[in-house]
């Protein structure tokens, strides 16, 4: 799948739920829920130990019993863990920041690449270096009416905000309002449903309300 086909399914379906547990058979019940509920794009986060071997477990996941499912890795610093994940199934890379190194293995895969940017400047860079889609984080330390400034000099650049942004319609309402292409959410998400299934009941509404919003 190339990058384009990649931007073109995250901003198909928009929400990105951002997620990380050690255990691998845990993050495939998670997976299983949230694509049951309508979720077609996730990120998977480099945050522990063995991160590499449960997103391997995933991604035989996603081809079993997933197979419209987008699974990318996220919290990457550097080339060379951008490249072990590349090499193990990511079909896009998200950054917490923005750095060359990790732009350039993307770019030579053709794996869409979301680096992290907060101010104008950052932005402006990350789209430089070739970004499609720019991610800014954290959102709470901006709120939806930054969005709205930045789309005065920024009309065009494909936006997605990740922290901040709650698991209610209210709250999507007021980020996609803003101008955002596309939210990941984290913890709000998956916060007091330890039940796969009552995730899955979370998703169904807020997928239901981004389809309807985005008409």
């Amino acid at each position: 799948m190339s990058s384009s086909d990649v931007l073109s399914r995250v901003l198909a379906a928009p929400l990105v739920p951002v997620f990380f547990h050690a255990d691998a058979a845990y993050a495939q019940d998670i997976v299983r829920a949230c694509y049951a509920g309508g979720i077609r794009v996730f990120e998977f986060t480099n945050r522990g130990a063995n991160a590499f071997e449960v997103f391997q477990e995933l991604g035989k996941l996603t081809a079993s019993d997933c197979p419209d499912l987008v699974l990318g890795i996220g919290t990457i610093y550097n080339a060379a863990d951008a490249e072990r994940f590349i090499a193990a199934g990511a079909t896009f890379v998200v950054q917490p920041v923005t750095t060359a190194d990790v732009a350039e293995a993307c770019q030579r895969h053709d794996v869409a690449w979301v680096p992290g940017a907060m101010t104008l400047n950052e932005i402006y860079n990350a789209t430089q270096l070739g970004a499609q889609l720019v991610k800014v984080f954290p959102g709470n330390a901006v709120g939806p009416d930054y969005i709205k400034a930045l789309r005065g000099p920024m009309p065009g650049v494909k936006l997605m905000v990740t922290g901040g942004v709650e698991a209610t319609t209210e709250s999507l309402g007021e980020w996609f309002g803003a101008g955002i292409n596309a939210v990941g959410i984290g913890s709000q998400l998956f916060k007091g449903a330890s039940d796969p299934a009552a995730i899955t009941a979370r998703v169904v509404p807020l997928m239901q309300f981004i389809s309807s919003f985005n008409k």
